[in-house]
């Protein structure tokens, strides 16, 4: 009965290689006729090494504050295991609960400057293991806490400056707007109502009657003789002389010794 070798080799496997491979034999008699049947079905699970990961810093590396370190592999395999250390010469093996095996984190409290060096993180599974590196630096300077108050502080000043500014312009517009304003029950001045009786002049500009007021008129009682100067007319102009030069005639009343208009 012939055989027959049915292996298959396969040859540089890659992650997609993996899956089920079927393998079905039959066995026949010298006429041809089929004996014998048999299958069988394989499943093929291809390894990956982990790849390069890559350290992360989550915090700020000051002291006295709380740090994680961070380290994640972009593929592997069975799924790797991660280790974080301390290379010589401050040597140090870290352990949970400061580390995280699975999710390959690094927690850090309190920082000291001694804990200041280079960390080491190693991916590792079945196949193969990868590693990257973090240089932590821990810094003294302010915290920020300190720094926080610091900012709140000049806002809270800037804020108060511009209130004072503003509240002096108020108080300038404040006593200058008296000054403007107009009171409304102030009173009018009166004005003097002209008496009963007084002098009327005619639309032509002539004096057509005159009536003497009882506020104008002289006080009553005996008259004294008032002397009376004479005094001497000056020439009389021609009327035709004045008419050339543009005067105008004026009508003017005559008045007798007495002093009272005619």
């Amino acid at each position: 009965m012939p055989s027959r070798n049915v292996s298959l080799r396969l040859q540089g496997l890659r992650e997609k290689d993996s899956g089920s491979y079927f393998c079905s034999v039959t066995v026949q008699d010298r006429q041809g006729n089929n004996r014998s049947h048999s299958s069988k079905t394989l499943e093929l699970d291809v390894f990956v090494p982990p790849a390069p990961p890559s350290c992360h810093l989550l915090g700020v590396p000051r002291v006295g504050t709380n740090v994680t370190l961070s380290c994640q592999t972009p593929r592997s395999k069975p799924l790797a295991l991660y280790q974080w250390v301390r290379p010589p010469p401050s040597t140090q093996v870290f352990y949970p609960p400061t580390l995280d095996a699975i999710r390959g984190t690094l927690r850090l409290k309190n920082l000291t400057t001694s804990m200041s060096g280079v960390y080491t993180c190693r991916a590792s599974n079945s196949v193969g293991s990868a590693q990257c590196n973090m240089t932590l630096e821990v810094i003294t300077g302010p915290g920020a806490a300190v720094v926080a108050g610091a900012v709140v502080g000049a806002l809270v000043g800037l804020g108060l400056l511009a209130a004072l500014v503003l509240l002096c312009q108020r108080q300038g517009k404040a006593l200058e707007e008296p000054a403007n304003d107009i009171k409304e029950d102030a009173v009018a001045p009166r004005t003097l109502p002209w008496p009963k009786g007084s002098d009327t002049i005619s639309k032509n500009g002539t004096l057509s009657s005159v009536t003497s007021s009882p506020a104008l008129r002289p006080p009553q009682g005996p008259r004294r003789p008032v002397a009376v100067t004479p005094t001497p007319s000056p020439g009389r102009v021609p009327t035709s002389a004045l008419s050339r030069k543009g005067a105008v005639p004026v009508m003017v009343p005559a008045q007798n010794q007495a002093g009272s208009l005619v």
